[in-house]
């Protein structure tokens, strides 16, 4: 072996063992780069946070280019987390630069500087030598900010670096904070397609508990106190005055904020403010133009807005108006992610209420193809394209096919009891019509099969027609499902 080639494998044994984004397991195919981008340079751009929290959204953005292939890109943002954290440190930041110095090391050493990558491993010894890697809650840290940064799927690590954190330095307002953030995540957002309507709430909830913890140790945190205020908006009827104030609160504190102010925003469409909320979230957006999360929530702003005009039996201008402008943020937030398979699925479902019917079935091609690449949320796309063949496209059998279809993928879902119940619509019908219809017992069947839990007996009745099953049908149909 060459002394050359002996000397890149010492390099990267040496890279392996070190704590930086390279290492810890952040790979390609499960971010939107481009929405990682978004937010990670609209952050920059506020500078939101501390210089601490501004130098790791550098380092970050440092990762993010490199996996773009934009190297030189990246040495600049990984210089300028250095620079913040010595200007805003001094003597103090040793441990500060581990996952900095880190990422150094292995950008030098892919872009074959092998000398520059061998000093920044001769820096972080000198660290290791002074703070054994175990006792930096620094590093645990800006792991936990990092996984909370790139994607939704990464959220349990989050809580586990963020726990060890707090572990080794339990009054640091910073971890607290990323700690509350991170299980409030967990809570509501396993999938990032739930909404606060969809997870239950306990009072005592490890996120509550944490989210006041957090906010006794900073009270200055109005992001947190909005994320502890919307979390109790659902626990209990008992707690609206508490969230009530929280957010009040939270807003008059940071009326700039733009988290802060999506936060409030999205209480306020919650609770059926949803002129409030979208004044709140057009403010937000002067100050985060690039944000598909805001987008979208404006979006559903306007889709309440016409369902509530269709209740009403409003003008049909005003529902017109009110769609259109539902479209049209739809398409800004599935422009800048492209990858938000629920903003698909929505706008598709826009485009069929208009007849629209090629746009719909050509973007929910789309979503079902992105779904399937990145493996994630299929069944979703089976519900919403079920009830667009439903509703829009009036084909009643492909729309008890993709129902099946999402109940059979994932039966416990929202989606999935969504799609047992209009199932069990469907089903009722025909039978109403044609007590032997082999085809509703058959979907009834399903329903026991996949709902058992929710629906008693688990036995089959697919197109026996017998006499118990009769009973047991007629038992079936005086169940109020629910959903």
């Amino acid at each position: 072996m060459s002394e050359q080639s002996y000397s890149q494998d010492s390099l990267q044994l040496k890279l392996d063992q070190l704590d930086c984004h390279f290492t810890w397991d952040i790979r390609k195919d499960d971010l939107d780069l481009t929405n990682v981008l978004n937010r990670l340079e609209e952050q920059v751009k506020m500078g939101l946070g501390r210089e601490e929290g501004v130098a790791r959204t550098h380092c970050s953005l440092g990762y993010a280019k490199c996996l773009l292939g934009n190297k030189e890109e990246a040495l600049t943002h990984l210089s300028r987390s250095e620079t913040l954290i010595k200007e805003k440190l001094g003597n103090n930041c040793d441990k500060t630069l581990i996952v900095t110095y880190g990422n150094f090391a292995w950008m030098n050493y892919q872009m074959e500087n092998y000398t520059e990558c061998e000093s920044y491993l001769v820096k972080l010894q000198k660290i290791h030598e002074m703070f054994p890697a175990e006792s930096v809650p620094e590093v645990l840290g800006e792991k936990g900010w990092a996984y909370l940064k790139f994607s939704y799927k990464y959220y349990d690590r989050a809580v586990e670096a963020f726990q060890k954190a707090v572990e080794l330095d339990p009054e640091n307002s910073e971890w607290n904070a990323g700690y509350a953030t991170a299980l409030y995540r967990i809570e509501t957002a396993l999938n990032p397609f739930r909404t606060e309507m969809d997870t239950p709430c306990i009072v005592d909830s490890p996120a509550i508990k944490q989210l006041r913890l957090a906010i006794s140790i900073n009270p200055d945190d109005d992001s947190l106190r909005a994320l502890l205020g919307l979390r109790l908006f659902l626990c209990s009827k008992k707690l609206m005055k508490e969230s009530e104030k929280l957010m009040e609160t939270a807003l008059n504190g940071s009326p700039e904020h733009p988290h802060v102010t999506r936060y409030v925003a999205k209480f306020f469409r919650n609770q059926g403010s949803v002129d409030r909320s979208i004044e709140l979230l057009e403010t937000a957006l002067q100050k985060s133009p690039n944000s598909g999360f805001i987008h979208h929530q404006l979006a559903m702003c306007y889709k309440t807005k016409k369902i509530d005009l269709q209740k009403e039996k409003g003008d049909r201008h005003q529902i017109n108006n009110a769609r259109n402008q539902c479209i049209y943020y739809l398409e800004k937030a599935t422009s800048l992610k492209d990858s938000f398979i629920i903003a698909m699925c929505e706008l598709a479902m826009q485009y069929g209420e208009k007849h629209e019917l090629s746009k719909a079935e050509g973007l929910f091609k789309k979503t079902f193809i992105t779904a399937k690449e990145k493996n994630e949320c299929i069944h979703i796309v089976h519900c919403y394209y079920a009830e667009f063949q439903q509703y829009s496209n009036r084909c009643e059998l492909l729309a008890i096919e993709h129902y099946k279809k999402c109940l059979t993928m994932n039966p416990d879902s929202s989606e999935g009891n969504r799609s047992a119940y209009k199932l069990m619509n469907i089903a009722k019908k025909h039978l109403k019509a044609n007590p032997n219809n082999w085809d509703a017992h058959e979907i009834l069947g399903l329903i026991y099969q996949k709902k058992g839990e929710m629906f008693g007996d688990t036995k089959s009745y697919a197109g026996t027609g017998d006499e118990e099953n009769d009973e047991c049908l007629h038992n079936l149909l005086e169940i109020n499902c629910k959903i």
